[in-house]
């Protein structure tokens, strides 16, 4: 089986390339044709000298990632659903914004973590993804967009918060987003680039001392922790108190803000008392909130709390100054809102569609 080029750095392609050309620019020109101009050939890195390309193309592959189905809603936004060398599969959404692209990748095949309004959960961990894995989710999507070579029309945003917990699959996507990063390559600001996790503290604590690291993103969802333990079962390995002491050493830039995502349950947490809780947990924290309507599965036992109590949520928390977002759901029609990648087919969406 060949090796896919996306997840190698610049200084892996100098080495792989030294004994067939040891300039060391060629490297460079290989690195900019496959993530700036994001060739489909090996063969169209023109740069490179004929026999060198066709070398490479007869040993190795761009990406062994494959798009096996697209789904998109009315709002535009488009499901992905991506199969891996070894047939598993996973799932990328891509969001339609005024101003910007938003990418949502996987990091995980699955997740180990159990949340319980969680579709991904169900899947349980089937592997980690490969740095290559991850780039090529949005190298896939940008080449359907716009084809390869052709830069998106808006701004960029890619968000980490697809299937999986980021954080225990810690290297591959630290590389990833320094990959994404490269100037040489898609060049995105690591300030455009946002990372959720469900709070696995000792690599919080990791990710706060990279030279290039991303927005910090805490999936939260409730203010005690016996609530918390039954939600999000991480929760009784690092409790609140261990996870917002580490957002509150967390060196925050100019300008950057900790976003803590709270998934809205009907009748569970989503009480008055609940974002009075919030405020209080938060204080000492440069923080931001975005409250998320729940997104149902016929799977999942909870409802979404209806609209008049976001609304007074949000209230209760701008009111004490802490700036809070409501969220609403994209691509929900097609199983791609938050909370709702299980890699399905397009028969079981059918199924999910279909009047009883």
């Amino acid at each position: 089986m060949r090796e896919a080029l996306l997840g190698r750095t610049r200084q892996e392609l100098k080495e792989l390339l030294r004994a067939r050309d040891p300039k060391p620019y060629r490297a460079h020109q290989l690195f900019e044709a496959l993530h700036r101009r994001r060739i489909v050939d090996l063969r169209a890195a023109t740069d490179l000298p004929l026999p060198l390309r066709e070398a490479l193309a007869a040993e190795y592959v761009i990406t062994d990632v494959e798009v096996a189905d697209i789904f998109q809603a009315s709002d535009g936004t488009r499901r992905y659903l991506l199969r891996l060398r070894d047939g598993v599969r996973i799932e990328s959404v891509w969001i339609p914004e005024p101003y910007a692209d938003t990418i949502c990748l996987s990091t995980q095949a699955g997740c180990p973590l159990a949340c319980q309004f969680c579709m991904t959960a169900r899947l349980g961990l089937l592997r980690n993804l490969e740095a290559s894995e991850i780039v090529a989710q949005a190298w896939l999507i940008l080449n359907d967009l716009y084809g390869p070579e052709a830069k998106p029309k808006r701004g960029l945003n890619l968000v980490l918060m697809g299937m999986g917990e980021p954080l225990l699959n810690y290297e591959n996507v630290m590389k990833a987003i320094r990959l994404f990063c490269d100037s040489r390559g898609m060049n995105i600001s690591q300030r455009r680039i946002t990372l959720s996790t469900a709070g696995v503290v000792p690599r919080i604590r990791q990710l706060a001392t990279e030279p290039i690291r991303p927005e910090l993103a805490i999936s939260l969802s409730a203010t005690t922790n016996a609530l918390r333990d039954q939600l999000m079962p991480i929760n009784r390995r690092w409790p609140l108190e261990e996870l917002l002491a580490a957002c509150r050493e967390y060196p925050l830039r100019r300008n950057e803000w900790i976003s803590f995502e709270y998934v809205m349950l009907d009748g569970i947490n989503d009480s008055d008392e609940d974002a009075r809780r919030l405020v209080r947990l938060l204080r000492g924290i440069r923080a931001k909130v975005n409250v998320i309507p729940h997104n149902p599965a016929p799977e999942l036992p909870f409802a979404s709390s209806p609209e008049s109590r976001i609304v007074r949520f949000q209230q209760i928390l701008r009111a004490a100054g802490i700036p809070t977002f409501i969220r609403r759901p994209r691509g929900r029609e097609i199983a791609a809102a938050c909370g709702q990648l299980a890699a399905r087919q397009r028969e079981d969406l059918e199924a999910l569609l279909t009047p009883s």
